[in-house]
């Protein structure tokens, strides 16, 4: 199998909300690839977190890329918002938007990345027909709202069947993974193709450090993928 660089991406919601922005530059200084922000609405998940305001009060806190996964229902009347906040891929659910190819052309005129994520029921011919508009799939390894949740095993073949629609298409996709990845769990996601992973509590509650967290996670995933 062909090396792929692997890219560990944190989600902030286990971080302290008091000092997002410092929190994002320790991320930083133990290096990580991008942020992730997990934006919840209340309505399309239970859960309520942060908005646009809130990402661009820490944007000069730190260099790394952001990508703001919005699990909020109708994403399409906000989009401009996240990316003037300083969100370069934008995410939404297939389930939250109704017309999705609309959607993802909005994402890239407005100069961002366009993504989609798939619930854990959700299967992969939702996206088959917006590959051409995508630059990251994806696949949710938990069901959205929650921090903290179990890694839904059961999902490595959902990662697979994704892994073969991406190198089919021949476009050049990201698969990310998110939903509880810890150093229990990465190895399954990265060997069944996703290159990059998301970690929350995984990072944030490793004994010795978010250093040595990203380390451990990002050793895990690349022997997996190799």
């Amino acid at each position: 199998m062909t090396q792929e660089r692997v890219r560990i991406v944190p989600s902030v919601l286990p971080a302290d909300f008091s000092r997002l922005g410092a929190e994002c530059a320790h991320l930083e200084e133990a290096g990580v690839d991008r942020i992730q922000w997990d934006v919840m609405d209340g309505v399309f998940v239970p859960n309520l977190t942060m908005g646009p305001d809130i990402i661009a009060s820490c944007r000069k806190d730190t260099s790394l890329g952001f990508e703001a996964h919005l699990m909020i229902q109708d994403p399409e009347n906000s989009l401009s918002r996240y990316i003037d906040a300083g969100c370069e891929i934008i995410i939404v659910h297939v389930e939250a938007t109704r017309h999705l190819h609309r959607t993802l052309g909005q994402i890239r005129s407005l100069g961002a990345k366009a993504a989609v994520a798939l619930n854990p029921s959700t299967p992969i011919s939702e996206v088959e027909n917006v590959v051409d508009l995508i630059d990251l799939l994806l696949i949710m390894t938990v069901n959205p709202g929650f921090g903290g949740q179990k890694y839904i095993k059961t999902m490595e073949p959902k990662i697979r069947s994704a892994k073969e629609l991406i190198t089919k298409s021949g476009f050049d996709i990201e698969l990310e993974v998110d939903g509880g990845i810890s150093s229990a769990t990465i190895s399954g996601a990265a060997s069944s193709g996703a290159n990059t992973l998301v970690a929350g509590s995984g990072l944030f509650n490793h004994p010795e450090g978010l250093r040595a967290a990203t380390a451990e996670l990002r050793k895990l995933a690349t022997e997996a993928l190799s």
